[in-house]
């Protein structure tokens, strides 16, 4: 078991705000475009990327006939490209972004800002991102007996878990995902989501709330980019007493 993360509950409460704005439904017809793309099929059947990203529009409660939408216009919407940008915020936090984009030098243009307004810059490849792994990342309802959970849990073989304020948070090896989503409904645990993610190997620790603030409102400004796609961030709030 580890320590939490707090910026794995704000990247899923700056979620919940995208979904409101219909920000979410851009960044899934994307996603899925380019997972047909990937995988060469637009049949979910023949095509295991696309699979996964119209299973993650369905965790965020996207109705059926929405992702039947984006997957009859998803040849519509142009030569989309990956794009991963690295860098350092506020009080060096380190962050890397995910974006999708059909303007390459547009959405470098207005990244590299975002950084600049807050105090920030952007880095060249690998020098943050040596500091992430992939993983996939489960949270699942918490029941009365917590502890009964987070043991049965351990006894899947997951990598770690521990109790968050929202849910137990669990995370696997990549390769591991869709082994233990199956196992978890075996077993009856509620998924409240599920996602493939970049986690840090080590935190920024930051204790000052003004400063915790400030990095708040740089990560909400890199998420609310509309070619961004995810925001991964070594920042941990640790309040101080």
């Amino acid at each position: 078991m580890s320590g939490h993360s707090h910026y794995a509950t704000i990247k899923r409460q700056k979620e919940a705000k995208d979904s409101a704005k219909g920000r979410i439904f851009s960044r899934h017809a994307k996603a899925i475009a380019l997972a047909i793309k990937a995988g060469g099929s637009a049949d979910p059947e023949l095509n295991s990327k696309l699979r996964f990203a119209i299973e993650q529009a369905k965790a965020d409660n996207l109705p059926k006939a929405n992702i039947e939408r984006i997957l009859q216009r998803s040849q519509e919407m142009g030569d989309l490209e990956e794009v991963v940008y690295e860098g350092y915020g506020p009080l060096g936090v380190g962050v890397v972004v995910d974006a999708v984009t059909n303007n390459r030098n547009r959405t470098s243009q207005e990244i590299k800002n975002i950084f600049e307004r807050a105090g920030g810059r952007l880095a060249g490849p690998g020098s943050v991102s040596y500091n992430f792994e992939l993983k996939g990342m489960f949270t699942v309802k918490k029941k009365d007996d917590v502890e009964s959970q987070m043991l049965s849990l351990i006894d899947l073989g997951v990598e770690d878990v521990f109790e968050a304020e929202d849910g137990i948070e669990i995370y696997v090896a990549p390769e591991q995902f869709q082994e233990t989503r199956n196992k978890l409904l075996e077993k009856s645990f509620e998924i409240m989501s599920s996602e493939l993610t970049k986690r840090p190997k080590s935190y920024l620790i930051v204790e000052n709330e003004n400063d915790a603030k400030k990095i708040m409102s740089f990560l909400d400004a890199l998420e609310e980019h509309d070619d961004v796609q995810g925001v991964y961030s070594n920042f941990d709030f640790s309040p101080q007493n």
